[in-house]
């Protein structure tokens, strides 16, 4: 195995700060579908395809599959765990649509997939196993140089870690088992915190501060921890509104609001094809064909990670003119704007105001004592022991293999 880098005068880490790696080490790579049809911005496109797809004859439905050396309309799979969907030979797949599930696509986007595994090149099926009421999924952001967005985001949707650009970063579930059983943390770390900053210490505020202090370097995601607790308190604080934030609703939270008068409102009607989406700096306004929204403010335009707009990615995965070029299933789109995405931009827009209004107090964070790597090799927390970047076994989960075999795992 190839050591991983340590921090160097170049790197842009703190010095002595440890990776997100070893606080949090079990990881998962991004999801590869191997075909674009299977993910989309609208469920409905989703269950259209299927039916073009189900309903060709043998030759087209070779065609609009899309082969790839992992998947091809024969290949043999088991069932994602969770999901009550065919293992037969796609080939022979005659039945209704399997019910899209709403996922988080890359930083701050919300899409729908087809869970069959089927048709998915590499689904990772262990963070299918752990993925359920309790868990939250961390997705490092992939490193660009000069960035100046978030190292991370947080979600409680399944996640397919896409990177809008540079590396694709890891996925980090904060439990290893169902339930919230077993946090993926270094072991021995919530000992030390606890020891530093009281037992109020939970795998839950480990995150809240990973959230709210992260940073990008060449070597990964930097994590400094501070040694006072005053400064764990705020940095704490922060994340867990950071947190109610990027979790929009889900497990029983608010969904993002901003202060009357700030909220953002649609002032002209967006077109059933809006062709372009354009930002008025002056009025605060953004356009998006003869359609106009405002108040927007320029922190939520701005919003990059990356080194990419939000607002512009968001759009252009929903726009004609990001269709063009597409081929096949995923040429198959809906002729007109829903009404839906009006109401989900005017979700984003508020969620990267309010994240960009909290920088200030993260930038904060930065200045005061660290406890620093070598105190948690001291500690024994690092190195971290090799099971512990493994996924856990799931005992007892009974799982549907190919052509309606069963695994115990």
């Amino acid at each position: 195995m190839a050591a991983r880098p340590t921090g160097g005068p170049d790197d842009g880490r703190d010095a002595g700060a440890p990776l997100l790696d070893d606080l949090m080490p079990w990881s998962v790579r991004p999801l590869r579908t191997g075909r674009p049809w299977v993910v989309a911005p609208d469920a409905d496109w989703l269950r259209a395809r299927w039916e073009r797809l189900t309903g060709a004859p043998a030759e087209e439905r070779e065609r609009l599959f899309g082969a790839t050396r992992a998947r091809t309309t024969r290949t043999a799979v088991p069932a994602l765990p969770g999901q009550a969907t065919g293992t037969g030979r796609f080939a022979r797949e005659a039945g209704p649509c399997p019910e899209p599930l709403r996922i988080a696509h890359g930083p701050f986007d919300e899409q729908w997939l087809l869970p069959d595994h089927r048709l998915i090149d590499a689904a990772r099926p262990e963070l299918w196993r752990v993925a359920d009421e309790h868990q939250l999924f961390a997705v490092e952001h992939g490193y660009v140089p000069q960035e100046t967005g978030p190292a991370l985001s947080v979600t409680a949707l399944l996640p397919d870690g896409h990177s809008p650009a540079g590396r694709p970063g890891r996925i980090r579930p904060l439990f290893r088992r169902p339930g919230g059983e077993e946090p993926n943390l270094a072991p021995g770390l919530l000992a030390l915190l606890r020891g530093r900053h009281g037992a109020a210490v939970t795998p839950r505020s480990v995150l809240a501060w990973v959230l709210a202090a992260a940073r990008p370097s060449p070597a990964g995601c930097v994590v400094p921890l501070p040694a006072d607790t005053a400064r764990w308190t705020a940095g704490v604080e922060l994340g867990e509104e950071l947190l109610r934030l990027q979790l929009r609703g889900a497990r029983g939270g608010e969904r993002p609001r901003l202060p009357g008068g700030r909220r953002p409102y649609v002032r002209a009607a967006v077109p059933p094809v809006p062709d372009a989406m354009e930002y008025d700096a002056g009025t605060g306004t953004l356009g998006l064909g003869t359609g106009r929204i405002a108040p927007v403010p320029a922190g939520a335009w701005e919003f990059r990670v990356g080194g990419v707009r939000m607002l512009e990615l968001w759009f252009g995965r929903r726009s004609a003119a990001g269709a063009e070029g597409a081929e096949g299933l995923a040429a198959l789109r809906p002729g007109s704007w829903p009404q839906a995405w009006t109401s989900e931009l005017l979700e984003l827009i508020t969620l990267l105001a309010l994240l960009d209004g909290l920088r200030p107090r993260q930038a904060a964070l930065a200045d005061g004592p660290l406890i620093t790597a070598d105190e948690l090799r001291a500690a024994r927390v690092l190195p971290v022991p090799a099971p512990a970047r493994r996924p856990a076994s799931v005992l007892g989960h009974r799982e549907e293999g190919p052509d309606g075999q069963f695994a115990l795992l």
